[in-house]
């Protein structure tokens, strides 16, 4: 029984609530045997338009149930799903769209659909509206071998065209068991009954493993419906964990510290104190005083704090991006652990996991079971094993490029690894920077401690690739003299190639809709360099 037939006998055998819609503080379950009829009912909308087997449907929608439903009834029907970012120009949909070469395009209703159609008038394009029909199409999932496509994501295209990553049954076979074994341990418990919040986009591959194994453990999952309302939601959901971008962790972080700054000043010594004697803590150096401070800090300040935050929370996942140690270790402080996971589209999107009490600030855990890992030139890391995909959608030259000899797939990620075989994520090999003075300058770490140390800098890319010296554009709300007694101070602490010699202050912050940021929020740092052009060359003259 692959995962597809697994869901389909889940969905029918549940009458509890599987996907849960949160609406400010309205909360909208679905269970798993309604969700079953609108599987069934999208699949006979699929099946009036003669999608059958290995024809590739794209799914624009944001989160909803419909979508959830929209996804199974597609593999259901043996078609392969290829789910794309509704919030993403339209311009690069339609290229995405067109590269896949569809069968159907579904898209959640007309105001999406429209957007498509005005670039691409001949679109296969249906609705929500037209896909789930009043007839039921009642019958076992479509046969598959393993090594059939299942999915088609579309990679981040950080310097470049976006590719199609194939990922077959077999890859998400292997993937979902080991990722309900690794979610099992860190709960301490294996029942099916944990909250999960959600709100990151289902057509990323991380989002798209979270959704799939909460129906492969029987386990619902609630979807926020409106980011300008997550604290509302996410309070209304009571979670027990959430899949996290480092991005959000660092907002509750900063907004916490400056609602402290207005508490009253006995407040605002024992949250010092506390932190402090924190600090104390983790190098080995707390005394007596240190662990009274901190208790009380805990039953007083920290504690109330995590209740703000989640009341229920267990612990905190994150993904997607490098999280600052500073940041990892503040919500360590609170008492809600970050489980750090690294991977990529490619991998079915993790390779390698935190563990409960093995947790490292600032390293993402051990490989997970059946992956193997080794070091490549510049310390790249390579990864072999039944979670790596076999190759980009008609891209064979891209493909071949993404290995080495021997099956080995490049991540593009230069890493160091530490006795017990944690790793930790030192860059990208190919957005190592190399001034004129020829040092090759990775520039991750020095802007994650630029965000991580300055209060108030929202985002920071790093330039310097065949110039004299590094400068930074920085976003965010904050003085430029706070931010130049920042620098001054990092600048200490560095080598002189490493050392930012000018930086920009912008309010314009990177997003996906100016070009800045790719859809699952990675830095653009061609688009970045071309949109700052003229202030580059004044920072360079």
């Amino acid at each position: 029984m692959n995962f597809i037939e697994r869901f389909l006998d889940t969905l029918v055998e549940t009458p509890k609530p599987l996907v849960t819609e949160v609406d400010g503080k309205t909360l909208l379950p679905l269970a798993g045997i309604e969700l079953a009829r609108l599987v069934a009912r999208a699949r006979a909308g699929l099946r009036q338009r003669a999608a059958g087997p290995g024809e590739r449907v794209v799914l624009l929608a944001p989160n909803s149930t419909r979508w959830v439903a929209a996804d199974l009834a597609i593999l259901a029907e043996g078609c392969v799903c290829v789910p794309l970012y509704a919030r993403q120009a339209a311009a690069e949909l339609v290229a995405m769209m067109r590269d896949a070469d569809p069968k159907l395009v579904v898209a959640a209703d007309e105001e999406l659909g429209s957007a498509i159609t005005k670039l691409w008038p001949e679109a296969p394009l249906i609705t929500f509206r037209e896909l789930f029909v009043d007839a039921l199409v009642d019958a076992p999932a479509a046969p598959r071998d393993p090594d059939e496509p299942v999915t088609i994501i579309y990679t981040s295209g950080t310097s470049g065209e976006a590719k199609g990553v194939v990922l077959s049954v077999a890859n998400v076979d292997y993937m979902l068991p080991v990722l309900k074994d690794a979610v099992e341990a860190m709960m301490g418990a294996t029942e099916p009954d944990h909250r999960v919040f959600h709100y990151l986009p289902l057509c990323f591959a991380g989002s798209r493993m979270v959704l799939w194994m909460c129906l492969y453990r029987r386990n619902g999952i609630m979807l926020s419906t409106n980011l300008d309302e997550l604290k509302t939601e996410l309070a209304a959901a009571r979670p027990n964990y959430v899949l996290n971008v480092p991005a959000l962790l660092e907002r509750i972080k900063e907004g916490v510290e400056k609602a402290l700054r207005d508490r009253p000043r006995a407040i605002q010594v024992l949250w010092e104190r506390g932190k402090a004697a924190w600090q104390k803590k983790v190098r080995g150096e707390a005394g007596w005083f240190d662990k009274a401070s901190l208790a009380v800090a805990q039953r007083v300040v920290f504690s109330k704090i995590r209740t703000q935050i989640g009341a229920e929370l267990r612990c905190l996942i994150a993904g997607s991006a490098p999280l600052g140690e500073d940041t990892q270790r503040w919500f360590e402080m609170i008492g809600l652990p970050i489980y750090q996971v690294y991977g990529l589209t490619e991998t079915t999107a993790i390779v390698t996991m935190d563990k409960p009490d093995a947790i490292v600030a600032g390293w993402v855990g051990q490989a997970i079971t059946g992956c193997e890992t080794r070091l490549g030139d510049e310390d790249e890391l390579l990864v072999r094993g039944p979670n790596v995909f076999k190759g980009y959608w008609r891209r064979d030259e891209a493909t071949a490029e993404a290995f080495a000899d021997g099956g080995w797939f490049k991540t593009g990620d230069q890493v160091e690894q530490d006795k017990d075989g944690g790793f930790r994520i030192v860059g990208r090999v190919r957005n190592l920077l190399v001034p004129s003075s020829g040092h090759n300058v990775a520039p991750e770490p020095i802007e994650q401690k630029i965000i991580g140390t300055i209060v108030g800098v929202e985002q920071c890319v790093v330039i310097g690739h065949g110039r004299p010296y590094l400068t930074a554009i920085l976003t965010g709300d904050v003085d430029r003299e706070v931010v130049d007694r920042g620098i001054e101070k990092i600048n200490e602490e560095l080598p002189h190639y490493r050392r930012i010699r000018k930086f920009h202050l912008t309010n314009e912050r990177f997003t996906p809709e100016n070009g800045l940021l790719t859809a699952n929020t990675k830095l653009k740092r061609k688009a970045i360099e071309q949109h700052f052009g003229k202030v580059l060359g004044a920072m360079y003259q």
